[in-house]
């Protein structure tokens, strides 16, 4: 994806709908080595549908977690994602990178809704299209220059350099790439829930395919409680996540978690069973991953709407770090929203 400067060792600042996460990780043996992990909690209202809303509360979050880390590195990386991105995978003529970058501008007016002037663009050339020898797959993003200057001043306000901007479907691929063995030719789906997107993203022999931005999550399920029960969100928030406040009723609560829970397993159910039906690839495996995909049932009514097994993603499958500084048990729970995370950390300027 984009990347400006020469620093080569990057932090990863993955920026959610409700937290942002800051990931450092060290190059060890063969490997990586965690070096700090923080997450802070944003306000509502702060970034909505991928764009900043509100650009204090960000840079506050974002200072205070690098100064509690005791973060010395200030080069970033960062992912976007939401309406204002476009990724579109087509084929073209069997051809160079050097040939290709004129070639791609022309291009890319087909695809982008936008005016190229608003756009920053990029590509990355995946390989022979299956189909036709003499044609090529190449993967094409285009994000609004506006929002990514946002965060970018939003980092710089923090005291950070932005160096590389991702694409937050793209941070899932490097951090399972970095985590999981696969065989020839198997498929994966890689579901990232979070408050107010869910990120879909298949692979095939550690390539992305497809994805698809659902514009659902864990928001949904708190604004029904919140509507249903008459609760603030805050109290509908602590009601989700297990919590208990005199006078609810539990199996009210249950069900309207699961109704809006199953609301969410059809969606993603819709968005697989599109690619199985156009391409004819079965998909292998399932991985789960954000904030939103602990709730309660979920996992289950995903596992039996796509009659397979579905595992949690976990992004320090193989990355070590010390016990001492890290609680096995806290790493476990916050694994699921990590996984954005580490992918940009693992990110490397010119590699």
């Amino acid at each position: 994806m984009l990347s400006f400067g020469s620093s080569k060792k990057l932090i990863g600042i993955d920026v959610g709908t409700s937290s942002v996460k800051v990931v450092e990780l060290e190059d060890s043996k063969g490997g990586y080595r965690l070096k700090n992990f923080g997450i802070a909690k944003l306000p509502r209202e702060t970034i909505v549908n991928g764009v900043v809303i509100n650009a204090e509360p960000l840079i506050q979050a974002v200072k205070g977690l690098i100064s509690s880390l005791k973060i010395s590195c200030r080069d970033v990386a960062f992912s976007v994602s939401c309406h204002p991105v476009i990724i579109k995978k087509i084929s073209l003529p069997q051809m160079t990178e050097d040939s290709l970058e004129p070639v791609i501008v022309s291009e890319a007016e087909q695809y982008i809704p936008f005016d190229l002037d608003e756009v920053n663009i990029d590509f990355q050339i995946l390989g022979v299209n299956e189909d036709n020898p003499e044609m090529m797959d190449v993967m094409l993003v285009a994000a609004k220059k506006a929002m990514i200057e946002e965060y970018t001043d939003a980092f710089q306000h923090a005291g950070l350099r932005s160096r590389i901007v991702d694409i937050d479907v793209f941070a899932l691929e490097n951090m399972f790439n970095v985590n999981y063995l696969y065989e020839e030719n198997e498929t994966f789906a890689l579901v990232d829930i979070g408050a107010s997107v869910t990120n879909i993203n298949i692979l095939k022999n550690g390539t992305s395919i497809f994805n698809r931005d659902v514009f659902m999550g864990g928001n949904q399920i708190t604004e029904e409680i919140q509507k249903e029960l008459s609760v603030s969100f805050e109290e509908a928030e602590m009601l989700k996540t297990g919590e208990d406040i005199e006078g609810i009723d539990p199996g009210l609560l249950g069900q309207i978690i699961g109704r809006t829970a199953q609301s969410i397993a059809r969606e993603i159910q819709r968005t697989l069973e599109f690619f199985t039906s156009s391409t004819y690839v079965e998909i292998n495996h399932l991985y789960l991953s954000g904030g939103a995909s602990k709730t309660s049932g979920l996992k289950e009514m995903i596992e039996e709407k796509m009659n397979m097994t579905v595992e949690f993603t976990d992004p320090f499958k193989v990355i070590k770090y010390d016990t001492k500084a890290f609680d096995p048990e806290y790493m476990r729970e916050v694994a699921t929203v990590a996984a954005v995370g580490v992918g940009l950390a693992t990110r490397r300027l010119g590699e």
